[in-house]
C-alpha cells in the first residue's frame, strides 16, 4: 500500500499589529470595487505625494 501524505493547511495568523506613522494628513475612507481590484479616491492635491495604506480591518 503506497504512503499518502497528508496535506498541511498553514494557517496565517489574523492578528493585529500596530504602525506608528509620522504624517502630515489622514483619511479614513472604504475601498470601492473596480474591476478586479479596489481603488481609493484622493485629493488632487496628494498628486505627486508618497501615501501609506493601512488596512485596519
Amino acid at each position: 500500500m503506497a504512503n499518502k501524505k497528508k496535506a498541511v493547511k498553514k494557517s496565517i495568523s489574523q492578528t493585529k499589529v500596530k504602525f506608528e506613522v509620522y504624517g502630515e494628513e489622514m483619511i479614513e475612507k472604504e475601498v470601492k470595487s473596480s474591476g478586479n481590484s479596489g481603488r481609493i479616491y484622493l485629493p488632487p492635491n496628494w498628486v505627486g505625494h508618497t501615501v501609506k495604506i493601512i488596512k485596519v480591518e
